[in-house]
């Protein structure tokens, strides 16, 4: 089952953003250089998850397709068959499989130096229903040195419960914002700034609180807002690869704060293959009204373990095979990249229902994608 919690951001900054991203957009795309369509590609790929529980694979589809000159237009499609006998549903429950289809659609429009990009999402499984719209510009300016993002989504999700009539409405809605910088000819650094609100039914039907060790149906206050904003440094090196850090801050109106680190080091290696390996570092306290045994009822009441204080931390290999490229038949260019990950949480404030232990799990994730140019 999806979750229904999502990461999210701060009410009164919302109804100002509309008319911040208009000023700035007007401003910065008056001094605007040439943008560039993305090219004609096909992207098969298939990912697995196992961990704690839960193992979630399927195969996942991408084509692109433009003029190259001023639309390109994109279709894809995404499965995730899911087994689950995850710690909530063990302690409340049997485990249950489930299929979640997700599709979309979207065009990319270049008119006046600016790209436009539409897209509609739907995705769809049994107790979880989502439709969502993306609307995105970008625009390179001051000679293509700096580059502007700007961006809306809007969605519309159903959430339902497979066993009975339970159906509930959840609208979320999403602003961003970026700016990108070469600074050298061998370093580029970007911030990207995140806000999002939701409103309507934000927890899992499924799961329950403990009040006194008693299992009792978990309540959670009907809006969530949130900010998240991040950095990224890039920097190329002689010995022909890069090294790049990520930092992400979130926080939101339920009390969560969370870090993220991560670093990583790519390589190429010879006929433009490339080797990548990873290291990302995840912490965050827990909501105002999580706990993981509440001493009596209160108003809202959580014991999601992702709402908890917790840590994760991930390892993480790749690698990428340059197959071909030339200018004759129907592909002139093709990859493939193959990745694995291994994953540790640990987790303060949440225990095993058996044990009472502080509960901790590990995951691997792997993903295999072909990408074909043409």
């Amino acid at each position: 089952m999806k979750s229904c919690i999502k990461k999210s951001v701060k009410n009164n900054t919302i109804p100002v953003l509309s008319g911040i991203f208009i000023i700035i957009a007007s401003v910065l795309l008056q001094t605007a250089e040439a943008a560039v369509l993305a090219d004609d590609r096909a992207d098969i790929m298939t990912h697995y998850y196992s961990g704690g529980g839960v193992t979630a694979q399927g195969p996942a589809l991408l084509v692109r397709k433009g003029n190259d000159k001023s639309y390109s237009v994109f279709a894809g499609y995404y499965v995730d068959n899911v087994t689950s006998a995850s710690i909530d549903v063990e302690a409340q429950a049997s485990e249950y499989t489930e299929k979640r289809d997700e599709v979309s659609l979207g065009v990319d429009y270049l008119f006046n130096d600016t790209i436009t990009s539409v897209s509609y999402n739907t995705s769809e499984e049994s107790d979880y229903l989502s439709d969502s719209v993306n609307i995105d510009m970008s625009q390179e300016f001051f000679g293509g040195m700096t580059t502007f993002n700007i961006g809306y989504s809007t969605a519309a999700d159903t959430v339902k419960r497979s066993d009975n009539n339970f159906s509930k409405d959840l609208d979320r809605y999403r602003y961003r914002l970026g700016l990108s910088q070469i600074l050298t000819k061998n370093w580029i650094t970007s911030f990207n700034y995140e806000a999002i609100a939701e409103k309507g039914f934000l927890n899992n039907p499924y799961r329950s609180a403990r009040v006194l060790g008693a299992y009792v149906p978990e309540v959670y206050p009907s809006t969530r807002t949130s900010e998240a904003y991040s950095i990224r440094s890039l920097t190329h090196f002689d010995w022909r690869g890069s090294v790049r850090f990520d930092y992400r801050f979130f926080t939101d109106t339920w009390g969560i704060q969370s870090d993220t680190f991560e670093i990583g080091v790519n390589k190429y290696l010879g006929g433009k293959n490339i080797i990548e390996f990873s290291y990302r570092y995840y912490s965050q306290n827990k909501a105002s009204f999580y706990s993981d045994n509440f001493s009596a009822e209160m108003v809202y009441m959580a014991r999601d373990k992702e709402l908890s204080t917790f840590t994760d931390t991930t390892l993480k290999a790749k690698y990428t095979y340059h197959m071909f490229e030339h200018d004759s038949g129907f592909f002139n260019k093709g990859t493939f990249t193959t990745s694995v990950g291994y994953i540790e949480f640990e987790y303060d404030d949440f225990t095993h229902y058996k044990t009472g232990e502080k509960y901790s799990y590990t995951a691997w994730v792997a993903q295999i994608l072909l990408s074909l140019w043409f």
